[in-house]
């Protein structure tokens, strides 16, 4: 499939650059990823994973370590002026279904996401992406060291302020909102519980002067606050004089940052993750879109056919642009002070909702297809062999459900499915075969064999 020069190079070393190189690693697909910082990023920045991230992580085989060091997300304790205080939380904590093993939004450090996932990536630090050509004989890469290769793909995971997009000249629309910013530092502190996510209001309540959640796995606080003149101990004892900082860590101002990008491809140079879309950080969209997006192209690259390759930004871009939608709501709702603004109980944050109806690898072949179609999320289930249906799924390949099927399979690896509960989950009222993409979404649903045949030549399976 792949020549000498027919590598993959993955500029950036981000959690959504890893997700790649995870992927193509288990495929054995040759890369090289490259990260211009000279060490492992340190800072907690992206901290939520939502459950369809961490569905992904189970399908790599890391999902035990997230959770090792990973946590629920605390109840709010919210300070008020006067010495009063009240608990709230972001969202319920949502029991586990067969269908739905993991429904709640994992904590977890954006530097304990990147480490985990690098564990055995041959990542190059201290080495970044100046600039770049492509023509028919591949993507030629000039790196600051001065060597320059050519690879076959070129994928731009490098962030907001991204190289490979500029080089390329794709515009990255949207807006700074320059007024609009925040003080994030990673911080350790004596006195305070790490039970809770602890909130300060301003003084009239419905403003906000400082936040100081525990990150699971670690001793540290992140800690979040408008701009200010203050020292970050100072700011501290201002609320409470007990408290002492101990340690400051990663420091960071962020401002708000709401863009995205019009093309997801050029040529056989694409981009992924902040190179392709900045969100708010509310309702922790950005990072798991990235890994998202990397999850989505990683086996097509794999695959190599041009036309399937194509598909990686007409099912992205709309995603892309909803999430962003999405986070910036949520955002205004922070500037605006609404009451409510710390709530995340809206289901789609979760991302399981998350579907490729109608796009060009959603072949939905039943006259009367029921809620669960082509497109759309394969369910997890459990079966009578103790086994789930995540277990079939796990791995590189596409898979074929057959439900309530007595007839021949066209298709390997295929499993008959028979238990009720399962095919309830999947909505299924007559003998169904569903051919799950090897990103876990339903790719075709059918009750013609002839239908499964024409679409594993359509994702080259």
């Amino acid at each position: 499939m792949f020549t000498e020069s027919g590598f993959i190079m993955i500029a950036g070393a981000g959690p959504t650059g890893l997700t790649l190189a995870r992927e193509l690693q288990r495929r054995g697909v040759p890369f090289r990823i490259v990260e211009k910082e000279t060490t492992p990023f340190t800072g907690s920045r992206g901290k939520g994973l939502q459950p369809r991230t961490q569905e992904i992580l189970d399908d790599l085989g890391l999902i035990t370590d997230f959770r090792k060091y990973g946590g629920d997300y605390p109840e709010l304790l919210i300070h008020l002026p006067g010495g009063a205080s009240m608990r709230q939380r972001m969202d319920e904590l949502h029991d586990p279904t067969p269908q739905v093993p993991y429904p709640n939004l994992l904590m977890v450090p954006q530097w304990r996401t990147s480490s985990l996932l690098a564990d055995g990536v041959p990542i190059e630090y201290g080495t970044g992406l100046t600039s770049f050509t492509q023509d028919e004989a591949g993507v030629h890469v000039t790196l600051d060291t001065g060597e320059t290769v050519t690879c076959r793909y070129l994928v731009g995971a490098d962030g907001g302020r991204s190289t490979v997009r500029q080089q390329l000249g794709v515009p990255f629309e949207g807006e700074t909102h320059e007024t609009e910013r925040l003080l994030i530092a990673d911080v350790r502190i004596d006195g305070l519980d790490r039970d809770n996510w602890h909130i300060w209001p301003g003084a009239d309540a419905r403003s906000f002067r400082l936040g100081l959640c525990p990150l699971p796995g670690t001793d540290d606080f992140q800690l979040t606050a408008p701009p200010t003149d203050q020292s970050v101990e100072d700011l501290v004892a201002s609320v409470d004089p007990s408290l002492t900082v101990t340690h400051i860590g990663w420091t960071s101002h962020f401002r708000a940052n709401i863009r995205m990008v019009a093309r997801y491809r050029v040529g056989n140079v694409f981009l992924a993750g902040d190179a392709a879309h900045v969100h708010s950080p509310a309702g922790g969209q950005g990072l798991n879109t990235g890994i998202q997006d990397a999850w989505n192209l990683g086996w097509k690259l794999a695959v190599g056919d041009d036309q399937l390759l194509q598909t990686y930004e007409t099912e992205r871009l709309p995603v892309a642009a909803g999430v962003l939608g999405i986070s910036t709501r949520l955002h205004q709702r922070h500037v605006d002070g609404e009451d409510d603004a710390m709530r995340r109980d809206d289901p789609v944050l979760r991302q399981l909702s998350l579907t490729y109806r109608g796009g060009p690898l959603a072949a939905e072949h039943r006259a009367t297809p029921g809620p669960v179609r082509a497109g759309d999320r394969a369910p997890d289930g459990l079966l009578p062999d103790g086994r789930r249906v995540f277990d079939l799924l796990r791995g590189p390949h596409a898979t074929l459900l057959a439900f309530g099927w007595d007839g021949d399979l066209p298709f390997d690896p295929a499993h008959r499915i028979s238990d009720p509960e399962t095919i309830k989950a999947y909505a299924v009222r007559e003998p169904t075969l569903f051919l799950v993409r090897p990103d876990g979404y339903l790719g075709c649903a059918t009750t013609d064999p002839a239908d499964i045949t024409a679409y594993r030549t359509l994702i080259g399976q």
